[in-house]
């Protein structure tokens, strides 16, 4: 099976590729190599350009026709930078998306798989939250993806054209094979900046410790990013069953999490259990925009894809540690 992949040379779609390989199919790659790595596509199919060329896209169904899917994961995705530049988000991520879906309905493709984000989710009593639960999202990228969102269930009401739309929690570690991990130049989240804090002999700062949780920090759903690759080919597959038994739309949304809370002094205890000895660490006030967080209900997806995931959180921290430890020799970044 061929399976269209945007954003397939960043770090969850070259993931993903790595996976749909693995499991005997083809991924065809499409990224503008702007946050993606060339290093990410040696020997697969690639593409160079940009999602809103139409022209490309066309060349793409010319030259395989047998596309069954698309995986939509190019997107501008850092938080601060969407703040600072709102206008260059809602370019890279509505207008020229806009212009991608025109274009797969253009050349025959009825499939389209979204990756979305848990950061659309509102804070709630207890935090775990399942599909239906309130929505707010608290930042310009999030803002995009619920564009996305209202956009592509819209389409799909207008058209012959179906979607699911995935929602990330928090995803870590790497490619089990170390094939492909995080690519970005900045390292921004919590188990990244642990494991620069660790390897630069850093203090590793605790930022928020009187949110209404179990010990006072911030709580996430930390998922190893190979499940989550793994939950794509799932979504792939399952495709037509899920809107043929479950639902009577064409368009369906997915939590993809462990369904596991995780605080982030939980993080750091389980960091320093698979390294062995503490690390320095220290406790700060809370980042303007941070809030106490979410966990998924991940139901709908056991359910409906049949996906489960499977790696403990040690494992995808170990293999987290082993990519940064490759990474400064393979991209020539440090953190």
């Amino acid at each position: 099976m061929k399976v269209l992949v945007t954003g397939g040379a960043g770090y969850i779609g070259s993931t993903i590729c790595s996976a749909l390989l693995d499991q005997g199919h083809t991924p065809i790659v499409l990224d503008s190599l702007i946050r993606g790595r060339q290093e990410f596509v040696q020997d697969r199919i690639f593409y160079q350009g940009d999602i809103s060329d139409q022209s490309l896209i066309k060349q793409i169904f010319t030259d395989h026709p047998e596309i069954y899917a698309t995986i939509h994961c190019a997107a501008l995705i850092l938080v601060p930078e969407s703040t600072e530049n709102p206008l260059g988000y809602y370019r890279a991520n509505v207008q020229k998306s806009l212009d991608l879906f025109d274009a797969l309905m253009q050349n025959g493709c009825k499939r389209v798989i979204f990756s979305s984000t848990a950061s659309l989710y509102d804070v709630v009593e207890g935090f775990s939250v399942d599909e239906s639960a309130p929505l707010k999202p608290s930042s310009p990228y999030s803002r995009t993806k619920l564009c996305m969102e209202l956009a592509l269930e819209d389409f799909t009401r207008a058209y012959d054209f179906r979607a699911i739309t995935l929602r990330y929690f928090n995803p870590i570690g790497a490619d089990p094979e170390l094939r492909t991990g995080q690519q970005l130049e900045r390292v921004s989240h919590a188990l990244d900046k642990i494991i620069e804090a660790h390897t630069l002999g850093q203090t590793f700062n605790i930022t928020g410790t009187e949110w209404p949780t179990r010990d006072g920090s911030g709580i996430r759903d930390y998922i190893h990013v190979w499940d989550l690759a793994k939950a794509h080919i799932k979504a792939v597959l399952e495709f037509d069953r899920v809107f043929s038994e479950f639902t009577t739309e064409k368009y369906r949304v997915f939590n993809l999490g462990t369904g596991n809370g995780t605080t982030v002094f939980e993080l750091v205890q389980a960091f320093e259990n698979v390294i062995g000895r503490p690390i320095l660490k220290q406790l700060a006030p809370p980042r303007p925009g941070d809030v106490a967080g979410a966990y998924a209900n991940p139901t709908r997806a056991n359910t409906e894809l049949g996906w489960y995931p499977e790696s403990s959180l040690e494992t995808a921290i170990e293999l987290g540690l082993k990519w940064f430890a490759k990474r400064k020799e393979f991209l020539g970044l440090d953190f």
